[in-house]
């Protein structure tokens, strides 16, 4: 296998980033609009969603995931192994998606059930879909360099799912439901569904599996489980993701309620009228149906604009310095813009936005960089015990983020619980809820204090992660001569 084989063409890049285009209209949506969903749309109390959160996106981190690993890596098809699981989920995925975010004419008994069920069909789904989807990046190239670039083009249509998600679909949702958010948000499920569900189709019909196996490596479960035990970057990375997405969950979950709860209406509203106005000469008049989500929308547009910028220059940071070293240092200046929010007064909205948007640039240079750090892991596995399991290293770090997910998203609600908050099922129906001032001190903490705190710990992870720059080329070259022979 020569070098030049291992070029992936732009083409085939796009083709292999819509496919996580298509999983983050699902996963920014879970991340964002989960616990508020359930708790102010669907009508579930704080603990009963809490209660599901956790435990369905537990049993989806332990079970679902190493099946799907352990079985997509022993898959054998003209296809490869991992394409043809991203062609036969694309459409059960968008359907189950918009079963889950639809609000069913149940007793409250059977909503439960019914949260539970689809919940659950919903991350078997998501792990058959974008478990192979993400280990493909591992055998689409050997390439170190070509690895960075394909995670940029990758998590580039990430951010582009991220920017509908966070800022268009809440005002969307209230302007086609008409101030119904049930109705709103099913119609914006089923056109995410649909066109979900055409773009991992481009992702199956534009890549290829150009890393292949030896012929004669067989392994068992058993020994793939061992390996990984035994490879202290994966063991880091585990960890370092699990503590990621407790945090993307908890900040992301939480913003919503800091808008509706925190944030003063009129220093808001002075802030972004400007913009507003600007936006409705464009057409764009559904922002203006409710101040704290065009608040919200715009403050994550923020973001991530600035979020794609520190995307843009990752690969080149990469390449030139290390994938651990540019992590971590932009994860530490990243947290330290997550913990100045303590400090933010109601009225201090201009600081928010800029902390938001310093955040975001610093954070997006890592998104990149975390996905091409395990596909490498995948390669040091190789290097150490000259077998490739790649799916059951990927399945692994699934299970830290659907663990952080599970975890991040829980202690949304139970937080805004311990504090007071009050969910819709808690009152009588068209009665207006005013929520006591205690909540908005838990949403500020839930977007400030808390969700540092796992950042920092897996800052403090990295300085024993062991793939440095040096090492990374090590690994490359002699991978590449034990291919060639």
């Amino acid at each position: 296998m020569n070098t030049t084989s291992q070029k992936v063409s732009v083409l085939e890049k796009i083709g292999y980033s819509l496919g996580d285009l298509a999983a983050n209209l699902v996963f920014q949506t879970l991340v964002t609009f989960l616990a508020f969903f359930y708790t102010d749309i669907y009508g579930l109390k704080n603990e009963h969603a809490s209660v599901i959160m956790l435990t369905v996106g537990l049993v989806a981190a332990f079970l679902f995931n190493p099946i799907v690993g352990a079985v997509a890596d022993r898959t054998r098809s003209k296809w490869g192994k991992f394409r043809p699981w991203i062609l036969f989920t694309a459409i059960p995925l968008g359907v189950i998606a918009l079963l889950a975010f639809t609000t069913p004419n149940f007793s409250y008994k059977g909503k439960l059930i019914y949260a539970a069920g689809t919940y659950t069909l919903l991350l078997l789904a998501y792990a058959a879909s974008n478990l192979p989807y993400s280990a493909l990046s591992g055998v689409l190239t050997g390439d170190m360099s070509e690895r960075n670039s394909l995670s940029s083009y990758r998590f580039a249509a990430v951010m582009f799912a991220q920017f509908f998600v966070q800022v268009f679909m809440l005002p969307i949702i209230l302007f086609v439901g008409k101030g119904d958010k049930a109705a709103g948000i099913e119609s914006v499920m089923t056109w995410m569904a649909i066109i979900g569900s055409i773009l991992l189709l481009i992702t199956f019909a534009t890549t290829r599996e150009r890393i292949i196996p030896k012929p004669e490596q067989k392994s068992s479960l058993k020994e793939d489980l061992s390996d990984l035990f035994r490879n202290r970057p994966w063991i880091i990375m585990l960890t370092l993701t699990v503590l990621i997405f407790i945090t993307l969950a908890m900040k992301g979950g939480s913003y919503v309620y800091y808008f509706n709860n925190y944030v003063d209406e009129a220093s808001l509203q002075e802030f972004i009228q400007p913009i507003l106005n600007f936006l409705s000469k464009l057409g764009l008049n559904f922002f203006e149906s409710d101040l704290a989500s065009a608040g919200f929308g715009l403050f994550n547009a923020a973001g991530i604009i600035f979020s794609m910028v520190g995307i843009a220059i990752s690969s080149k940071l990469a390449d030139k310095f290390g994938k651990r070293d540019i992590f971590g240092v932009s994860l530490f200046i990243a947290t330290m813009f997550v913990l100045i929010f303590i400090f933010f007064k109601p009225e201090d909205v201009r600081l928010m936005y800029g902390a938001q948007i310093l955040h975001m640039f610093f954070y997006g240079i890592t998104t990149p960089i975390l996905w091409a750090m395990i596909a490498d892991v995948a390669d040091f596995s190789e290097w150490k015990n000259n077998r490739r399991a790649t799916a059951i290293i990927f399945s692994a770090m699934m299970v830290g983020l659907k663990a952080g997910l599970a975890i991040g998203g829980a202690i949304v609600t139970w937080i805004l619980g311990l504090y007071g908050y009050i969910a819709k099922d808690s009152v009588d129906a068209g009665q207006a809820i005013v929520q006591p001032e205690s909540v908005a001190q838990g949403a500020k903490l839930l977007v400030s204090i808390y969700p540092a705190i796992p950042f920092l710990i897996g800052v403090v992870l990295l300085f024993f992660y062991e793939i440095n720059k040096r090492k990374e080329v090590q690994i490359q070259r002699e991978l590449e001569l034990r291919r060639l022979n």
